[in-house]
């Protein structure tokens, strides 16, 4: 069925609101902490008119703090996601390898050009564990909801002998940490060298699960 073209700008535009709104929220709590992030701070911060324009569009601070860690979930798939079909085309589909060096340098790129996300989805889900959510806290959310598919991924290597016998879940935890530990690192030093440290991650893992590196 069409859709009236009436209904299309109006359309547009809330979707635009509504990322408007996301984007303030996700500045506020990076900068001032979740307890902070009220609707008058948000809507301060968004530049609207009045506080209704948040509630009309969500539901309850709940629905606006599922946004935006969907948001930033959303992105950083988007950003890994683009990593992958590159290294893909480039070195060819199921090169484990290059999918693995593709994943590592995708997600340490977004985190560290990305601050402001990764500080907020911290703040989100260490108050949803009850942790204190401070500004640098030590611990931080990994870019994936689960590790499952960079255990996958590890599996995969094995399975067509790029990568030696290992525990692929061990291997993808300690992957995934370290990959979870840079945003403390970027609290501490600003100016980490986040290339470098990529690098050093892949050096490091692929030196340990390559076959050819016995």
């Amino acid at each position: 069925m069409r859709v009236n073209s009436a209904e299309e700008p109006a359309t547009a535009a809330s979707t635009v609101r509504r990322t408007q709104i996301v984007a303030a929220t996700i500045e506020v709590i990076a900068e001032e902490g979740l307890a902070q992030a009220t609707f008058a701070r948000i809507r301060q911060r968004a530049g609207l008119s009045s506080t209704r324009l948040i509630s009309y569009h969500f539901a309850g601070k709940d629905d606006l703090i599922t946004a935006v860690v969907h948001d930033v979930l959303d992105r950083i798939a988007q950003h890994v996601g683009e990593r992958i079909e590159a290294a893909e085309s480039a070195a060819g589909a199921g090169n484990a390898t290059a999918i693995l060096r593709a994943y590592i340098e995708g997600n340490v790129s977004f985190i560290d050009t990305h601050r402001a996300p990764m500080q907020a989805l911290l703040q989100i889900v260490l108050a949803a564990a009850g942790l204190p959510a401070t500004k640098g806290a030590t611990a931080v959310p990994g870019p994936q909801a689960s590790q499952g598919p960079l255990e996958g991924l590890l599996r995969h290597g094995q399975a067509t002998g790029e990568f030696r016998s290992f525990d692929a879940t061990a291997v993808g935890s300690a992957i995934q940490r370290a990959i979870e530990g840079l945003p403390h690192l970027l609290a501490a030093e600003p100016d980490l060298d986040c290339d470098n440290y990529a690098s050093e991650l892949v050096e490091l893992y692929l030196r340990g699960i390559r076959a050819d590196q016995r």
